[in-house]
């Protein structure tokens, strides 16, 4: 009976595990989609390693265009609404100001082209964020992405100057 238990429970285990690692695959390849994207819009944009899975806050891609600085966590979904934890959006924020990033959401719903959503534009729920129907449709495109002017922090060099890099 134990050895029939055990074998019920790893049979369990390795459909969790393959699931997981199904969605891990389906989630990579939409990140990868949106770098090629991203590159045939104009901007030069890498998937950032162990994202998710480092205690260090950092997004699934960063991306720029050598004035606009980007740092995004990529969903996709079959529908609306999408949540999002306070958590993962403190992290996003954390690491864009420390990159001197704007910090996004990029969204893809199925037949839909990708949309882009600032943290400050999403509506607050108890437990973290959501993209509902009326955010859904605020959603920036790529066009809207091109016209986004970012602020750089300063350059900081190794004698302590502080400035822009030009100066």
């Amino acid at each position: 009976m134990l050895e029939k238990d055990l074998k019920a429970a790893w049979a369990i285990y390795l459909n969790i595990d393959q699931k997981f690692c199904l969605m891990k695959r389906k989630g990579s390849r939409f990140e990868r989609e949106l770098i090629e994207e991203l590159w045939e819009n104009g901007f030069a944009a890498v998937r950032v390693a162990g994202s998710g899975a480092s205690h260090f806050p950092c997004p699934d891609i960063v991306a720029g265009d050598g004035s606009a600085f980007f740092a995004f966590e990529v969903k996709m979904r079959k529908n609306l609404p999408l949540y999002l934890s306070s958590e993962e959006i403190k992290k996003l924020q954390e690491f864009s100001k420390a990159f001197g990033a704007s910090g996004y959401i990029a969204l893809k719903l199925p037949r839909e082209k990708w949309r882009f959503f600032r943290i400050e534009d999403l509506k607050k729920t108890p437990k973290g964020f959501r993209i509902d129907e009326d955010v859904y449709a605020m959603g920036k495109d790529f066009h809207d992405l091109k016209g986004i002017i970012q602020t750089r922090l300063p350059y900081h060099d190794q004698k302590g100057f502080y400035g822009s890099r030009n100066e």
